[in-house]
This record gives C-alpha cells, structure tokens and sequence, in this order.
C-alpha cells in the first residue's frame, strides 16, 4: 500500500492552489472555475486555516441568497480541516474521506502545508494497485513467478 509522499509525487499536477481568508467569494469561485477544481485550501498568514470547496458555496451562500460581491472566503470555509501526514496510508485516507464524507485531504509535514489529495487521487491509485494484483496473481497463476 502507497503512502500519501509517494501518491503525491506521482500526481501530474502537484500544486497547491490556495487564497487568503480575506479574499472574496468571488475570487476564490475564478480560481476553482480556471483551474477546474473542486477545492482550495485557506492560507492566512502563510498558515492553513481552512478549506473552501464548490460545496461550501452551494451549501452556505447559493441556497441562502448570499451575495458573491460582499462575502468573504473567512464566512463560508470549512475551518475544522482535517488532515493527513505523508506517511499515512492511502487505505487511511479512503477510510477518513469516506467516514467524514470528505473530497479533500490537505497534507501537512511538520505543520506545513505539502499538498492536496482529492478522493480522484485516491481511486486512481486504489485502481492502479488492484490491477498490479491481478497481474502478479495471473503471472503466479500461469507458473511465471518462481
């Protein structure tokens, strides 16, 4: 099983995109729309103090008729981030995101922000170790493993 470290130095796109907790909505809604994402994580002060996701926005300004132009990133994150170290398993991380119900999973080393793992990630690795199995069990099946 990959940990977190090898998972995301195989990832094509490793960087983080991130915004201050004093930008606007607005703002952070150009970004996840330009980059194709579905979340941010919330820097302030060069610090993770939470995450923004398109559910945050559908959940706590769209249903509620708040306005993009006047609310900020600080109104709407989700502040209470959960997160991973990059020794953790990726059978750890699938466990989290499915029993917090989670999309995204900072990673953080000695309190420091490393990258981002979405649940994509995480099924694409789970798949690509799975088939790996199936090929090593047809190989010892067919006597091609001593």
């Amino acid at each position: 099983m990959k940990t977190v470290a090898e998972v995301i130095r195989s990832k094509a796109h490793a960087y983080v995109y991130s915004v201050d907790s004093e930008d606007s909505l607005l703002d952070g809604l150009r970004i996840l729309a330009e980059k194709g994402i579905g979340a941010l994580v919330v820097l302030s002060g060069g610090r993770l103090v939470g995450i923004v996701s398109e559910r945050d926005y559908v959940r706590k300004v769209a249903l509620a008729e708040r306005s993009l132009l006047n609310t900020k990133i600080s109104e709407i994150m989700t502040r209470e981030v959960i997160s991973v170290g990059p020794r953790d398993s990726v059978q750890h991380c699938m466990e989290l995101m499915t029993e917090r119900r989670l999309r995204h999973l900072p990673v953080l080393a000695e309190g420091e922000l490393i990258g981002l793992l979405s649940i994509g990630d995480l099924v694409k690795e789970t798949i690509a170790e799975q088939a790996d199995l199936i090929r090593q069990l047809e190989q010892y099946i067919r006597g091609e493993i001593p």
